[in-house]
């Protein structure tokens, strides 16, 4: 009985770590008010980025943010790495009829030099700052209809472009709640 309990309990430490704001849910209908926000979300996420960072020392930047998970550091290189790659595929989308995307090993993305130590975090903050300014340009230009398009991503199936925005608005609040949850725990 105790094993199991522990065992339990053990499962669900390790889910919140993984997800400190859960898993992201699908929606049925998306509304434009809906969509609305994931925008400003978007918009919003280099800024709260940059907060959730601020003030971090290097010791700090190289912690992990969960036992087996990536650093501070790192979660801030991959969320530029994964959203170049999202505004490509909203870009290819808007350009091609209902391309199939590339993925990329993220994994191994996050072992590369410019996400490990040797690059500082303030140069991916300002990457995602010009970065999400372009796509918050994109997206708020995008007619209804170019909302209606469509990418293959040949893991995952066929993502409407709305669902994307979600995805990323999720994306960039999920990374970014490993670094507050981080400092909250460590009392940063």
């Amino acid at each position: 009985m105790e094993n199991g309990y522990f065992e339990h309990a053990e499962v669900e430490i390790e889910e919140r770590y993984r997800y400190p704001i859960g898993r992201f849910q699908t929606v049925g209908e998306i509304s434009a008010a809906l969509l609305e926000q994931w925008i400003d979300e978007i918009e919003q996420l280099p800024a709260k980025l940059a907060a959730a960072v601020e003030g971090l020392s290097a010791a700090q930047l190289e912690t992990p943010y969960r036992p087996g998970g990536w650093t501070a550091s790192q979660v801030v290189h991959h969320i530029a790495d994964s959203h170049m790659n999202s505004i490509i595929r909203f870009k290819l989308a808007l350009t091609e009829q209902t391309p199939t995307i590339k993925p990329y090993e993220e994994a191994s993305w996050a072992l590369l030099s410019d996400s490990i130590g040797a690059a500082s975090v303030d140069i991916s903050i300002k990457l995602i700052s010009a970065l999400h300014a372009r796509w918050g340009i994109l997206l708020r230009s995008m007619s209804e209809k170019q909302w209606e398009r469509a990418f293959h991503h040949p893991d995952s199936g066929l993502i409407p472009l709305r669902m994307n925005a979600g995805i990323y608005a999720w994306h960039g609040k999920h990374h970014t709640a490993h670094i507050t949850e981080l400092r909250r725990r460590m009392g940063w």
